[in-house]
């Protein structure tokens, strides 16, 4: 390549690095539109009162007041929403039945997802393909639906008494409507793809020389499995997890349908305050609540997974 050829190609060199640029930049750009400024609204209407107005919270920022009226709107802000939050033992029962029953579906998913998602990795491959369509098979169908369709299945004349009666397992037909086995079947159905198709992405991934050495040094499948499959396979286990315990916190849905009116989740409290009660403020802080104890573990984790990374 002669020296004016190098010159000509100089000037285009920056545009890869540019294009490196907002490559990086573009996910921050997202955050920012569509999680943070939301964020902030919501904080907002959290530190507000309620009124009986449109929209129904007091104070409105007004930009054509100036100083004067921004110096108005932050001394108006309060923390009054977040005292009910403490005050009021309702909330705290929600958050805490949340977060148990989003522990324990994970449970259940892990427990189930596990072994699907191994399953299929150990299928011969002209088997996988057909193995993977039938977990993602459930998205094809619209959510609402398919829970629907659970009400008419846990019916007291319900397809699954028919066959627990037909099965001579029980002699009366069981009420499985409105009851918590209720709702952890609605969320281990309905989130179970979530568990099993990172735990199958990582299994995937998974070195056959490392099992192949285990088997050659004498190492039982079961020792193998312990020490050598499981340990790599965590990194697609945690992400099933948080995949199904943070939304599984906020469901709504599936308990609304699905479970009994004698206690709520934190979903449900929601929709009370923001639609029925029209608190908009209280509304607001139980879900800046909520997000901080789903975001700050997961913040936690990462921090002290860093310098693993870096070392």
């Amino acid at each position: 390549m002669t020296d004016a050829q190098s010159y000509q190609k100089a000037p285009d060199a920056p545009a890869p690095h540019l294009a490196r640029r907002l490559a990086i930049l573009l996910p921050y750009i997202w955050l920012a539109i569509f999680f943070l400024a939301p964020f902030l609204i919501v904080l907002k209407i959290s530190l507000s009162q309620t009124a009986i107005a449109q929209p129904p919270y007091t104070p409105i920022l007004d930009p054509a007041e100036g100083f004067a009226g921004l110096r108005d709107f932050l001394a108006a802000l309060s923390l009054d929403s977040y005292a009910l939050l403490v005050s009021d033992p309702i909330y705290l029962l929600s958050y805490l039945r949340s977060l148990g029953i989003a522990a324990f579906s994970t449970a259940l998913l892990l427990v189930i997802g596990y072994p699907i998602a191994y399953g299929i990795t150990r299928a011969p491959r002209r088997w996988q393909p057909i193995l993977f369509m039938l977990v993602v098979l459930p998205f094809w169908t619209s959510f609402l639906i398919r829970i629907y369709a659970w009400i008419n299945i846990l019916q007291r004349e319900g397809l699954l008494n028919q066959v627990l009666l037909a099965l001579r397992i029980v002699d009366t037909p069981v009420s499985w409507l409105a009851t918590d086995t209720a709702i952890y079947i609605g969320i281990v159905y309905s989130y179970l793809p979530f568990m099993v198709l990172p735990i199958y992405a990582t299994l995937d991934k998974l070195p056959e020389s490392l099992l192949e050495a285990a088997a050659d040094l004498g190492c039982p499948r079961w020792k193998t499995f312990w020490l050598v499959t499981l340990p790599l396979s965590l990194p697609g286990v945690l992400a099933g997890a948080l995949l199904c315990f943070i939304p599984i916190v906020g469901e709504f849905v599936i308990p609304d349908l699905l479970g009994g009116s004698d206690s709520l989740m934190i979903g449900q409290t929601l929709w009370v305050e923001f639609f029925g009660n029209k608190d908009w403020p209280a509304a607001s802080a139980v879900t800046v609540v909520l997000l901080i104890l789903l975001v700050a573990p997961i913040l936690l984790f990462q921090a002290r997974r860093a310098p693993r990374l870096e070392g």
